[in-house]
């Protein structure tokens, strides 16, 4: 297998997970149907990941499609699978200035890990955005050759 069809193999699969990970944590009693949550908060997720999804379904026909300039479309596939990872760091980074927080007492809890005296908290979408953010850039590089 070549470089060029590794790199497309693993991008689909990385927008893949992007789209059935956003419908697994978004659409249930955590999220948007949550009734702890208000209707505007609700509306806001759901449109959140419903854009994901479609986003991660044109990502797909970008890396698969065949015809010219398969580069520019598999750079615009990763280009478009960073969009909602740099938004959640862009909401990460801001939180404070709106109230934001990570997780939600009634939702999906932080990973706690106690290393000898120290309980260390870790959110596990943090590390799942960083994760992405770092494996789209090895699959460009990748793909590059």
């Amino acid at each position: 297998m070549d470089h060029q069809l590794l790199a497309r193999a693993a991008l689909s699969f990385l927008c893949a997970v992007q789209a059935i990970a956003t419908v697994a944590i978004d659409f249930n009693r955590t999220h948007a149907t949550n009734p702890l949550w208000t209707g505007h908060a609700r509306f806001h997720v759901v449109w959140q990941g419903s854009t994901v999804v479609f986003i991660s379904a044109l990502e797909l026909v970008l890396i698969w499609h065949s015809g010219p300039l398969a580069g520019g479309r598999f750079r615009l596939a990763a280009l478009l699978a960073a969009l909602s990872p740099a938004g959640f760091l862009t909401a990460f980074t801001t939180r404070k200035l709106f109230g934001g927080s990570l997780s939600d007492a009634n939702g999906i809890p932080p990973l706690r890990l106690r290393f000898f005296e120290t309980t260390y908290v870790i959110d596990l979408n943090l590390v799942a955005v960083v994760v992405a953010l770092i494996s789209l850039l090895a699959l460009i590089a990748l793909y590059r050759g």
